[in-house]
């Protein structure tokens, strides 16, 4: 069965980063995308001109629609445009119940619109708290590649309730520092990938930390400034290889190798902060098509 995972996220009109690159990170490793936009941006390689945040009850109409029919595998949530919005999602995902119908995990509509019977569990034990064992990566997104302050004060204060719920926290060594540092999450019981993409060198050390110990990935810097939405490709990517049922560092591991794969893939669009190659300089359907009819 295809895995579904459901972003939960802004729009980028640039296609670099936000559900855009989301999209297309899921769909090349196999899954299924689904969203819930959060915001829609004007943006472009430069920065971003102008932010509309969708209404909060848009944001859980969208999730609501998909649940209660297609039905979740794991969720990845990036840009919350607001702290309403940040602690309504969080209480609408601690609700969901395991989907009974349907074959394979995943769940459907919140435990309160169903039947309080027994209901099977997610198979992976996860390092996840809450009501549920979906996979759940938040990507706490603060700052756009650019500069651009993508969530204020009360947002970011919001993030404790998503952080509670979530399998894995993913931030950056910025946004680290601005959640309280790595003890400050770790108290709430979550495992954190910290990316060290933004720390000095010719070498980046992504660390995981769980109640297991650390595991570290290092591998040299690709020296690029197309590196728009690597954040947002990171967490899509792990997220689907937890749908998929890999263990988390596995998940982790080949989600750290698409991303890589990306950025020496990028087409070079744009004046400044481009977006990376997510099909990896190649068409699909093409390859689909020589071997559906071969010359």
């Amino acid at each position: 069965m295809t895995a579904r995972i459901l972003i939960i996220a802004g729009s980028d009109s640039g296609g670099g980063a936000g559900i855009q690159a989301d999209i297309k990170t899921v769909t090349m490793l196999g899954g299924h995308a689904m969203t819930a936009v959060t915001a829609i941006t004007a943006q472009n390689t430069l920065g971003v001109q102008s932010v509309h945040q969708i209404p909060t009850e848009i944001v859980l109409a969208q999730i609501d629609s998909v649940v209660s029919d297609i039905g979740i595998d794991a969720v990845k949530i990036g840009m919350i445009g607001s702290a309403e919005t940040a602690n309504a999602v969080a209480a609408y995902l601690e609700r969901l119940s395991p989907l009974p119908e349907r074959e394979g995990p995943g769940v459907g509509r919140p435990l309160r619109e169903r039947d309080t019977s027994p209901k099977p569990t997610h198979p992976q034990s996860l390092p996840s708290r809450g009501g549920s064992r979906l996979p759940i990566i938040f990507d706490p997104v603060m700052i756009a590649t650019s500069g651009s302050v993508l969530a204020d004060s009360d947002t970011i204060a919001a993030f404790t309730r998503l952080m509670r719920i979530a399998t894995l926290v993913t931030p950056n060594l910025p946004e680290l520092a601005a959640l309280g540092g790595e003890a400050a999450i770790r108290a709430l019981g979550q495992a954190v990938l910290v990316k060290g993409g933004h720390a000095e060198g010719p070498h980046i050390t992504d660390r995981l930390v769980t109640n297991a110990g650390e595991s570290r990935w290092t591998n040299p810097r690709i020296e690029t400034r197309h590196a728009h939405g690597t954040g947002c490709t990171l967490a899509s990517g792990i997220a689907t290889g937890l749908a998929q049922g890999l263990p988390l560092d596995a998940a982790i591991e080949r989600a750290i190798a698409f991303v890589r794969a990306a950025l020496a893939s990028a087409p070079g669009l744009g004046a400044g902060h481009g977006p990376m190659g997510h099909a990896l300089g190649t068409s699909p359907f093409d390859q689909w098509k020589d071997r559906q009819c071969p010359a």
